[in-house]
């Protein structure tokens, strides 16, 4: 038996573009696709829907009469939706009218992009900023605790020659196995955890605890290499999103700060706060998401 359904996540973009389009021209019998009771669907309706399937599914393409079949069923729901006036429900007026709001932003932003592209200068100035922090690796291990009084007291154990992933499994409230964070960069660890690894030799431990916002370290640099960071003419597209999101992100700043905004919601009191937990082992390095392509290690 054959499916006459496009899959329901198809489905539901067909109808997300069925929302918007009461304000579209009428469609002429000349470039229409099909008619239901009298409504003619357009090819350019047909054309819409199969550009946003394809993009949605990554390039998979349907047959045009399963497309348009979705579209015909749409239609007859949109029918059967006025005939009992549930286009003008309160709920659904909302409905259409936040994501009316929402294609009007993305629509603002798109034309702000469109007449600001990002130039390869803006890339190039991402990339050396990116590339200047990652002039070094580090591969490190940690033990997090509570108090300063516990770290100094394992400090006093390593020195007298305690093996450290040992007191890091037994002691550590973190969770990376034996307190091994692998191999990683400095601007991917907070500032206080990143300065005490740097300033470290290769095989020896801090002397004193190291404080941050998630407890104190004892961190010991087991390594560190240098890296070569990739030529730009192979990486430049991968860091041109990042610069684009920056660049709209910096437009919106600029509307907001130029804007007369009052602020009409109550302040909601602070909640009680709950006993404290004790962060996984990526919280406790703190990595940040990476943006750009990797550098190679020499």
């Amino acid at each position: 038996m054959k499916a006459k359904f496009v899959p329901v996540v198809l489905a539901s973009a067909a109808l997300l573009s069925g929302c918007v389009e009461d304000n579209t021209p009428t469609v002429s019998k000349e470039d229409a696709v099909a008619s239901v009771n009298g409504t003619y669907i357009g090819k350019k309706t047909l054309e819409t829907l199969e550009k946003e399937i394809s993009e949605r599914s990554q390039g998979q393409k349907f047959p045009k009469e399963q497309l348009l079949e979705e579209l015909i069923q749409r239609e007859l729901l949109i029918q059967q939706a006025k005939q009992k006036n549930l286009d003008k429900s309160p709920e659904l007026v909302e409905r259409l009218t936040t994501i009316k709001n929402s294609l009007m932003s993305q629509a603002a932003l798109q034309d702000y992009l469109k007449t600001n592209p990002v130039s390869d200068e803006e890339v190039k100035a991402e990339y050396d900023k990116q590339m200047g922090q990652m002039d070094a690796e580090y591969k490190a291990r940690h033990i997090l605790v509570k108090t300063e009084e516990e770290a100094k007291k394992l400090i006093a154990e390593l020195e007298k020659g305690a093996d450290f992933a040992t007191l890091a499994k037994k002691h550590s409230l973190d969770q990376a196995p034996d307190g091994d964070l692998g191999w990683f960069t400095a601007d991917r660890m907070v500032p206080e955890f990143s300065q005490a690894v740097v300033a470290l030799e290769n095989g020896k431990f801090t002397k004193a605890p190291v404080k941050s916002q998630f407890g104190w370290h004892v961190i010991l640099r087991e390594d560190s290499r240098k890296l070569t960071p990739p030529p730009f003419d192979a990486v430049k597209e991968q860091f041109r999103p990042l610069v684009q999101r920056q660049k709209a992100q910096k437009f919106i700043e600029g509307l907001r700060s130029a804007a007369k905004v009052e602020i009409l919601l109550p302040k909601e009191q602070p909640a009680a706060e709950p006993a404290a937990q004790q962060p996984a082992a990526s919280e406790a390095a703190a990595p940040a998401p990476a943006e750009a392509a990797p550098a190679t290690a020499k």
